[in-house]
């Protein structure tokens, strides 16, 4: 009796005891295979006239651990796991293995029911005696194990990556906490200056001369304008991948931008006696690329520049019109410069040099450059400066004229 179903293999399916030979049939879902199937189970059709077995067909699209299972590399696959030892035919040429083979698996099957006879008789006498397992049943439990450990090592993945987020959370709250704290100060200071000796009453300072009280409330608000742009910064980088990250590009003076920015951080230029060189093409093509996110990378790397270059050193500002489609600007600067091995990794959300530990800084800003750049299909890199320092570079599109 042929026992043929076209179904998945389940550890509490029925087990037709009266057919040891036990075959599985492997197919897919490719039209071309379809019709060496249909041969194979004719012919086992064929031969179920003669001789009793069972034939279960697995798809291995529904289940492909068993595949795993049983390490095949091609389908259509037939199978031959009981009586051991198991057997795989596979090829084009299934129907001619089998013609081979049958007599061969006939003759086993036909050695173990004898054996399974004597067993039977020694186990009316020994109530200790084991009997075996099904096949099919110890197959199944092996397929869902498989799946189990597969899905255990992908829990284990998720729970690497939510410990690597939440301590890179944790890290960077304490960065954060820390690095807030310098500029929070300073605008406090800033403002509580300039409220103690403002004469309400007459409506101006007591003390404190024009240009004094111009230069607290510039500072109290670039103060205000740097804890703004870490909060934004952190904002950004935790907001998803780059597919996520919206740009609205449009015509943009790259020189003109750099030049703005630099302007708002010169003050700081000032403090530290940096000299700034410029090397910025008058006919530098217009770019097309989000005014705002462009601005945030030039701070990001600017402001890395005036804090790595040491007091009386020098930044550079230069550009070029690398290709037909790009445009290529860059920032150097003569601090400690950045080890070789350590060039890819300071893009990552994760990453900070141990240089760094004691700067204002909480490590995200590299990675939001990047993010930026990419977003608008360019590149951002850094090397070497042949003065010492680093140079850090990206790309832009060109607008197209």
């Amino acid at each position: 009796m042929l026992k043929q179903d076209y179904m998945q293999v389940s550890p509490d399916q029925p087990i037709n005891s009266e057919a040891p030979l036990q075959l599985l049939l492997f197919v897919d879902g490719r039209p071309q295979s379809r019709q060496q199937v249909q041969q194979i189970r004719a012919y086992l059709q064929g031969l179920s006239a003669e001789y009793s077995f069972e034939l279960q067909i697995i798809d291995v699209g529904q289940q492909p651990y068993l595949a795993e299972h049983f390490k095949l590399v091609a389908t259509p696959a037939l199978v031959k796991i009981h009586p051991e030892p198991q057997q795989t035919l596979a090829g084009s040429n299934i129907i001619a293995q089998l013609k081979s083979w049958w007599p061969r698996w006939q003759a086993a099957t036909e050695a173990f029911l004898n054996l399974q006879e004597n067993l039977k008789d020694i186990s009316d006498q020994d109530e200790y005696v084991v009997r075996p397992d099904s096949t099919i049943h110890s197959v199944a439990v092996s397929a869902e194990l498989i799946k189990l450990a597969d899905e255990i090592f992908d829990l284990k993945q998720e729970k690497e990556k939510l410990k690597e987020q939440l301590q890179f959370k944790d890290r960077v709250i304490a960065m954060l906490a820390h690095d807030l704290r310098n500029p929070l100060t300073a605008a406090a200071i800033a403002i509580e200056t300039l409220q103690n000796n403002f004469d309400v009453e007459n409506g101006k300072f007591e003390i404190l001369k024009p240009k004094m009280a111009e230069h607290l409330l510039k500072q109290a608000r670039a103060q205000t304008k740097i804890i703004d742009r870490m909060v934004a910064d952190l904002l950004q980088v935790g907001r998803g991948n780059d597919t996520n990250l919206p740009i609205v590009p449009q015509k943009l003076e790259l020189n003109k931008l750099s030049l703005e920015v630099l302007a708002e951080l010169r003050d700081r230029c000032i403090a530290k006696s940096q000299k700034i060189e410029t090397d910025i093409p008058n006919d530098l093509p217009l770019v097309y690329a989000d005014p705002e996110r462009i601005r945030q990378v030039l701070i990001n790397l600017l402001d890395n520049a005036i804090k790595y270059t040491p007091n009386g050193g020098v930044i550079s500002l230069s550009a070029l019109h690398r290709t037909t489609q790009k445009v290529q600007f860059s920032i150097g600067d003569n601090g400690p410069g950045i080890p070789p091995e350590n060039r890819d990794r300071i893009f990552e959300n994760h990453y900070r040099l141990e240089r760094d530990e004691g700067k204002d800084g909480y490590g995200i800003g590299l990675s939001l450059c990047q993010r930026i750049i990419r977003a608008h299909y360019g590149q951002i890199w850094v090397d070497s400066n042949p003065t010492g320092g680093s140079w850090f570079h990206f790309t832009l599109p060109v607008y197209p004229s």
